[in-house]
């Protein structure tokens, strides 16, 4: 690791890739992607946490008697952002990661508004990144909750993807036990 910072008693060190959280977001750059398509905005960032906002409209909302309501699948999309980002921030440039395990507690109904999620790493070994995160709204109400699995893969190749199958329809060499 190159940046020594740690977050205060819990012994998280920066990685590389802590010295550029625009790559991670990726806001200016050009075709489809989450964060612009949603409107997400990093609003906090250090080593093994960050936090995501999001402005969550009516049109994400599916209506209930007591008015409308985030459609899970978004909720679960802002808590994983934020601990992906969390996740970023302990990573070396040689180092990409995927989400190998990952689990939502809906507390309350999320509605209409800002909504902010931090998420932090719990834990990094050298394969695998534990992250949680919380989500809660304007008022500082704790809507839901997630953890998950990280694994670490290399930043380039397939990253930890087979190949393609052979030339005959059986699985890739390197996808055989």
């Amino acid at each position: 690791m190159t940046d020594e910072k740690l977050v205060s008693g819990r012994g998280i060190t920066a990685g590389e890739r802590f010295s550029d959280p625009e790559l991670w977001a990726d806001v200016d750059g050009e075709g489809p992607h989450l964060w612009r398509t949603l409107g997400y905005r990093q609003a906090g960032w250090e080593p093994g946490s960050s936090t995501v906002e999001w402005d969550a409209t009516p049109d994400y909302c599916f209506p209930s008697a007591g008015g409308p309501i985030v459609q899970g699948g978004l909720v679960t999309a802002l808590l994983d952002a934020a601990m992906g980002g969390a996740c970023w921030t302990v990573l070396d440039n040689d180092q990409a990661f995927l989400t190998a395990d990952l689990r939502v507690e809906f507390l309350r109904s999320s509605r209409p508004g800002l909504l902010r999620a931090t998420g932090e790493v719990i834990r990094r070994t050298r394969r695998v990144v534990f992250c949680a995160a919380e989500l809660h709204d304007a008022e500082g109400v704790l809507l839901a909750t997630s953890r998950c699995t990280q694994v670490l893969l290399p930043a380039d190749g397939r990253a930890g993807r087979y190949g393609p199958p052979e030339p005959d329809g059986a699985p890739p060499r390197d996808a055989r036990g």
